[in-house]
């Protein structure tokens, strides 16, 4: 996780589930003179609706005008995490044992930075992922980015 991640974290989160939401994570990617800040907002008992990303922007705008964390004109995007929802912390992997993902990692490890399997687990502050009968150990600092595959019946 990046500084500014962590920063914006510090910042919003509090401000998220004061409105009854769980930050469910947050990414920022700068692009020059206009950056991305998107952030997902879960609520397992009734679901995410437009009115609630509305909300949360709203607050988060307001907060962001007077903190003042990115420097740069940036687009604020507020959604749910969706079926194929990003995995961003341990416990994230940890609850979500038993589904298939995509995770690309930063660097390679073994000749591979793209994964797709099943994922086991956790050991330690490693995700463990099953692809192709081969069981991986990714640490979980090595990762860019993750997120379920959606499985459709």
């Amino acid at each position: 996780m990046s500084a500014k991640v962590k920063q914006l974290e510090e910042i919003l989160v509090p401000v998220i589930e004061g409105l009854g939401y769980n930050c469910w994570g947050i990414e920022f990617r700068s692009q020059g003179h206009k950056s991305m800040l998107r952030i997902f907002i879960d609520d397992a008992e009734n679901g995410i609706s437009v009115e609630d990303c509305e909300t949360v922007s709203r607050q988060v705008s307001g907060v962001l005008d007077v903190e003042d964390p990115i420097q740069t004109e940036y687009t604020l995007e507020v959604s749910s995490p969706g079926m194929d929802r990003p995995l961003f912390r341990l416990e994230q992997y940890a609850a979500w044992a038993g589904h298939m993902v995509k995770i690309r990692l930063r660097m390679a490890f073994e000749g591979r930075r793209k994964f797709e399997g099943l994922l086991k687990g956790v050991e330690g502050s490693d995700v463990v992922v099953i692809v192709d009968e081969h069981e991986y150990l990714l640490p979980v600092d090595s990762i860019e980015k993750a997120h379920i595959v959606p499985v459709f019946e």
